[in-house]
């Protein structure tokens, strides 16, 4: 455990020093959502029962930090330390290798989490979103949506090849699916390919449950459907980071 925290201290001083890494996967979804809400939040999505556009938009951009941090910033930093031989030189530390992924991980969600706040806030002071009235299944749903989009971004990394394609990889897979899954407007517009697509993603999941609990009071013990949706994508990653994860760079 005394491992654990040192390492977890460790990450998060690296992460707040990435100025790129803090701005992309951090501040940049709060820009979003100040940006898009000061446009369109004071309308009403007839499609959503007349909610405010700022209400609705909330949801969606907590789903957008999720894959911003907790798949695509964990999944290109595991990459660039592998590739430039971090990793391998940490397996022969006396740190295990279970303490130094906990710790990883556990360093992206207290990155989220504070995202979660600042965007409450944010939320309630600039466009008088109410605060969620469900905390404890708001909590359960970020950490169910941190735990499985954390090993989908693991797992992820086991089918990038370099440092240098990392980002052109991830990027590639999940701006789509923020765009897809409703993380910026409401997705019933969208023709019936996209729909199709968006029904797939875990992404959409996350955000229909949050959007259910922040804006309709739901319980998380009745969001069967997304819920055992989420956790499958997270099996799904969880089952390709541990049969396919690598400590040492890859043969190129």
């Amino acid at each position: 455990m005394r491992l654990f925290l040192h390492q977890l201290r460790n990450e998060q001083r690296l992460y707040w020093r990435s100025r790129e890494l803090a701005f992309f996967t951090f501040l940049f979804p709060v820009l979003i959502f100040v940006l898009l809400g000061s446009v369109y939040g004071n309308d009403k999505i007839k499609s959503e029962h007349g909610i405010k556009g700022s209400h609705y938009l909330l949801a969606g951009i907590l789903g957008y930090g999720l894959a911003s941090t907790a798949f695509a910033g964990l999944a290109i930093i595991l990459v660039i330390r592998r590739e430039s031989a971090i990793l391998k030189r940490l397996r022969g530390t006396p740190l295990p290798a279970w303490a130094y992924i906990a710790a990883t991980v556990a360093s992206t969600i207290i990155v989220y989490a504070i995202e979660v706040v600042v965007l409450i806030v944010l939320a309630k002071v600039l466009f008088g979103v109410p605060f969620p009235g469900r905390v404890f299944s708001l909590v359960l749903a970020l950490l169910l949506g941190a735990f499985a989009f954390a090993a989908l971004g693991i797992g992820l990394t086991t089918v990038i090849r370099s440092a240098e394609g990392s980002s052109a990889v991830v990027n590639a897979v999940y701006l789509p699916m923020g765009f897809i899954s409703g993380s910026f407007w409401s997705p019933h517009a969208y023709p019936r390919f996209l729909e199709v697509i968006a029904d797939i993603l875990p992404l959409t999941y996350f955000i229909r449950l949050t959007r259910d609990i922040v804006l309709r009071n739901a319980e998380i013990w009745n969001e069967g459907t997304a819920v055992g949706v989420i956790a499958a994508w997270g099996a799904v990653g969880l089952f390709f980071a541990v049969r396919g994860f690598r400590w040492e760079p890859r043969d190129v």
